[in-house]
């Protein structure tokens, strides 16, 4: 049976008009790059991750990551850490001195360096501390109506998986909803993300599950939702270099046949805009420099010379980036065969999931975790 699209997303009592979220991206969903995706269409974007310790200790990094766009006008976060006394205050913090409007904790990352330490995607094997976690932010929201979600995967791999217990603990906690990557913490981003475990969390939980995973193209949000009952979808690596797909999201979920094929020329415009809100926010030095890392997603299936796009992954300055962009040949066409083509990283399944010593043992959990670093960065 095919489910219904829907045209919006509610999240207790926030509204998003397009039920699309936007992947936290380390280094990548800066206020510039949320500003950017936010003129192409509605939808929720979330900020890069930020550790509840970093936020609560007042480490400096930390409270340079939590900018927003003078336009932003739904402040979304999301944070990390393992030890509920600190996520309390960090999310009572979040919603009592930023504005902000929804809270996502990251249970979802796979990165040895946070899995190591009980955190991100290993974090809910242990369903007593998990509760623990979530009952806590979920309870220092309540006064400020700010909706808790969650994100999480599969399970630590195919013999450990997670996911339902977590859907059935988030709906006991109060989560507002929780958003299921369907790959394992194994598979980190390799191989192809297992849809169906997100129609099975659709029909384990009352609350609503956003679906995760090879969003490439406006079709495919429109075919998970309806393979899987998804109330909406969450798309990382898939916008990467193509902020115009949130416009191809927004025109789908609200009826509209629409699919943008970019002429180099309009891509241009859009790197340009781009580099300009970057130095907005950061100024011309470190704008141009963060810039850097888009242009390989921009020009991707581009005929783009070799040694300009070598240049335009040097540019320093506006100007710079202007002379170089003249370079480009507006008229060249968007290479269909790119689309529907993964994006980003990619790599192998990890050979095993590095985990704290005994982290199996049991599933509760509790008085267990290991302090995180006050400014770990990443996302899952």
């Amino acid at each position: 049976m095919t489910a219904a699209v829907p045209d919006s997303l509610a999240l207790g009592s926030l509204r998003v008009g397009t039920p699309v979220v936007l992947a936290p991206m380390a280094g990548i969903t800066n206020a510039a790059y949320r500003r950017l995706c936010a003129e192409q269409g509605a939808g929720l974007y979330v900020s890069e991750m930020i550790t509840s310790r970093g936020l609560v200790e007042g480490d400096e990094v930390t409270r340079k990551m939590l900018v927003f766009d003078e336009l932003e006008s739904v402040r979304s976060v999301q944070l990390y850490g393992t030890d509920p006394v600190y996520i309390g205050k960090a999310v009572e913090i979040l919603c009592a001195d930023h504005g902000v409007a929804h809270v996502d904790l990251n249970f979802g990352c796979p990165v040895p360096k946070i899995t190591r330490k009980g955190g991100g995607g290993a974090l809910p094997w242990k369903r007593d501390l998990l509760g623990e976690i979530l009952t806590a932010a979920v309870a220092a929201a309540a006064p400020y109506d700010v909706p808790v979600t969650m994100k999480t995967r599969k399970g630590l791999d195919e013999d450990h998986l997670t996911y339902l217990d977590a859907g059935r603990i988030a709906q006991e906690t109060g989560v507002a909803a929780i958003a299921l990557h369907g790959r394992t913490v194994q598979q980190a981003y390799s191989g192809r993300a297992d849809w169906d475990a997100i129609a099975a969390l659709v029909e384990h939980v009352d609350i609503p599950v956003l679906g995760n995973g090879d969003i490439w193209e406006a079709a495919d949000a429109l075919r998970m939702v309806e393979q899987t009952g998804a109330a909406g979808v969450v798309v990382g690596r898939g916008c990467l270099g193509r902020p115009w797909l949130f416009r191809d999201l927004a025109a789908a979920f609200h009826g509209e046949d629409v699919a943008t094929l970019p002429t180099l020329g309009e891509v241009r415009t859009m790197m340009r805009r781009h580099a300009e809100l970057l130095c907005e926010h950061m100024g011309e030095e470190r704008g141009c420099k963060e810039f850097r890392k888009h242009v390989t997603w921009y020009l991707k299936g581009f005929k783009a010379g070799g040694e300009l796009r070598h240049q335009l992954a040097l540019v320093d300055s506006l100007a710079s980036l202007d002379r170089l962009l003249e370079g480009l040949d507006p008229a060249e066409p968007f290479p269909t065969h790119e689309l529907g083509t993964p994006r980003g990283r990619q790599g192998a399944p990890r050979t095993k999931v590095v985990l704290p010593d005994g982290w199996l043992d049991d599933t509760d959990g509790r008085g267990t975790y290991v302090r995180e670093d006050a400014v770990e960065t990443t996302g899952g």
